[in-house]
């Protein structure tokens, strides 16, 4: 089964057995995120489109615009999270570095499963560094949305 075997292969690559990481895990699995074996190249339109929305959503959570930042999730995430305060609960909780990032910059992109995966290094508030792997898809009004994100701490990404 592809999902168990990209499953696997994360948590050895990310080493991060945590809730949040199976609760992010589930969602990009759910929505058909395939083995990485899959990957193609992404055009230069789709991953503007997706750094964008990255990017607007680091800007909103810096920002404290609950509402904006909620915007850019995918239906999926908001089933579990129904409303901004929850969604925004968790991210401070549980995704530190990304709500309140140094510095970012992107990374790898695929194109996997129907999904864009997009590896973001950050440095995190306290300095430390981490590597945020998003997935996202497109829906049917052409927008990207965010069906999920996994953070590992690294060493030095010279970001």
């Amino acid at each position: 089964m592809k999902s168990a075997k990209f499953r696997r292969m994360i948590f050895r690559r990310l080493g991060l057995p945590t809730i949040l990481v199976a609760l992010t895990l589930s969602l990009a699995l759910a929505s058909g995120l395939a083995a990485p074996a899959n990957a193609q190249d992404v055009d230069a339109s789709t991953q503007a489109a997706v750094e964008t929305v990255i990017s607007g959503q680091i800007a909103a959570f810096r920002a404290d615009d609950g509402a904006l930042a909620y915007s850019f999730a995918a239906p999926s995430i908001k089933r579990i999270f129904p409303d901004p305060d929850r969604f925004m609960a968790m991210v401070r909780e549980g995704y530190r570095p990304v709500y309140r990032p140094r510095d970012f910059r992107f990374a790898r992109i695929d194109a996997v499963g129907g999904e864009i995966v997009q590896e973001v290094d950050i440095i995190g508030p306290d300095g430390k560094d981490w590597i945020a792997v998003y997935s996202l898809k497109q829906h049917e009004d052409g927008s990207w949305k965010i069906t999920g994100c996994v953070l590992k701490e690294t060493e030095d990404l010279g970001v």
